[in-house]
């Protein structure tokens, strides 16, 4: 038992640990992806955020069968869980269709604002999570928590601060207009992160169904939702150019990346909570100011 603790306390670091260097990653390797200038056409978010849900879906799945030594018992209970059990599979639905909507708007975010404004500012999902999980799991916050949550307030409303935009009047309306989309985008992030964050650890502590098995329901409504996004959006550009337009080696980096996420973020809500997920995360903002202000050059802080 006290082996087992140490065990779930060591991996609990670990993944909060992996989650810090593959959010930061993933910020940085994303905003320069869609600020890059390239002959050709940029890119479909919508294409990339389907690519990352097949590649998630294929590792979880080696996940599984490596979990039952390549046995026929991982057909079995890939059988079993998932095409036998249809009421658990369609509770991942929901979190599904909304964590699809977040990847989409991560990237009208990112084609917005620099990294460093957009990761301050999408730590507002450390309090809608709070209040969800207040709301939804009965959990009860101290003094501390809620005084720490206030003080992230304060930092996003600070970052948003409006600063003298140097050019002529057309190039602030432009940028104000620009910065306008990239918050919103944000903001709806946070929200829907959030919800769908509590909901995922509500359903993974309450059930023993393996962590990847988890992740395939997830994975396999994440890529029907993705699908229809991008037939409903991006349809025509892929009937022309194909679904891997403007792909290289960046692109490719923030798929695996972005597949990467959802799997550390899964470790990380089943031995953590998402409360500590979002101060872990957190920690990255501080590498992509520094990244974002000496290598990308697209931050210039103020007081």
């Amino acid at each position: 038992m006290v082996l087992s603790s140490s065990h779930s306390l060591k991996l609990k670091y670990v993944s909060l640990g992996v989650l810090v260097l593959q959010t930061t990653s993933l910020v940085l390797t994303m905003r320069y992806s869609r600020t890059l200038k390239e002959d050709g056409p940029r890119y479909l978010a919508s294409c990339a955020v389907v690519s990352a849900e097949v590649l998630k879906i294929l590792v979880c799945t080696l996940l599984v069968f490596l979990e039952n030594s390549f046995s026929v018992r991982a057909v079995n209970q890939l059988l079993k869980e998932i095409v036998n059990k249809p009421i658990e599979t369609m509770k991942l639905a929901i979190p599904a269709g909304i964590y699809t909507l977040q990847n989409n708007l991560l990237y009208v975010a990112l084609s917005n604002l620099d990294a460093a404004t957009y990761q301050v500012t999408y730590q507002l999902k450390i309090l809608t999570t709070a209040l969800f999980s207040v709301s939804m799991l009965g959990k009860r916050l101290d003094f501390h928590q809620w005084l720490s949550l206030v003080t992230l307030m304060a930092g996003v409303t600070l970052v948003q601060w409006p600063t003298e935009l140097e050019g002529d009047t057309v190039q602030k309306f432009l940028s104000a207009g620009s910065q306008f989309v990239g918050l919103m985008a944000v903001l709806m992030a946070c929200l829907s992160s959030g919800f769908a964050g509590v909901y995922f650890e509500k359903i993974l502590k309450e059930t023993k169904q393996s962590l990847w098995l988890r992740n395939i329901q997830l994975g396999l409504f994440g890529f029907v939702f993705g699908v229809i996004g991008m037939i409903v959006y991006d349809g025509q550009s892929v009937n022309q150019l194909g679904m891997f337009q403007g792909y290289n080696t960046i692109t490719c980096m923030v798929v695996v990346l972005q597949a990467l996420g959802g799997l550390v973020i899964a470790v990380v809500i089943k031995y953590a909570d998402n409360i500590l997920k979002g101060f872990a995360t957190s920690l990255s903002i501080i590498v992509s100011t520094l990244i974002s202000y000496f290598l990308l050059e697209d931050f210039n802080p103020t007081g």
